[in-house]
C-alpha cells in the first residue's frame, strides 16, 4: 500500500477530488495548509504598508491506495492540478506498513 500526499492550489480542490473519484478513489483526507516553495510568495499592500506574503494557501490531499492503483491516482492528480505555472504543487509518495479500520478491526488492503 502507498500513501499519496498531494499539495495543490486551492482552486484545484474540486477538480482533483473529481479526478480521484473517476479513477475509483473515494476515501481521502483534505486539509487547508500554507507553505512556500519555488513560488516564493508575493507583496501586498495594507493601509499604505507593504508586506511580503511568503506562506501561500494550499490544499493537501492524503490518500492511501493499493499499489496497483498508484499510477492511475498520481496521473489523475497531475492532470487535474496542473496549470503549467509555478505553484502547481508537489506529490509525495510513502510506503504504508499497515492500515486498520477502527470500526471493524479489519487490517491491510481490505481496510482501505
Amino acid at each position: 500500500m502507498k500513501k499519496i500526499e498531494a499539495i495543490v492550489r486551492p482552486s484545484k480542490l474540486d477538480a482533483v477530488k473529481s479526478a480521484l473519484n473517476i479513477v475509483g478513489i473515494t476515501g481521502m483526507t483534505i486539509s487547508e495548509v500554507k507553505g512556500c516553495g519555488h513560488q516564493k510568495g508575493h507583496v501586498e499592500h495594507y493601509r499604505g504598508s507593504e508586506y511580503v506574503v511568503n506562506l501561500l494557501p494550499k490544499v493537501k490531499f492524503e490518500v492511501v491506495v493499493k499499489e496497483q492503483e498508484l499510477d492511475n491516482a498520481v496521473e489523475a492528480i497531475i492532470d487535474a492540478a496542473r496549470t503549467g505555472e509555478i505553484g502547481d504543487g508537489k506529490i509525495f509518495i510513502y510506503d504504508v506498513a499497515e492500515v486498520i479500520q477502527v470500526r471493524t478491526g479489519e487490517r491491510g488492503r481490505t481496510a482501505i
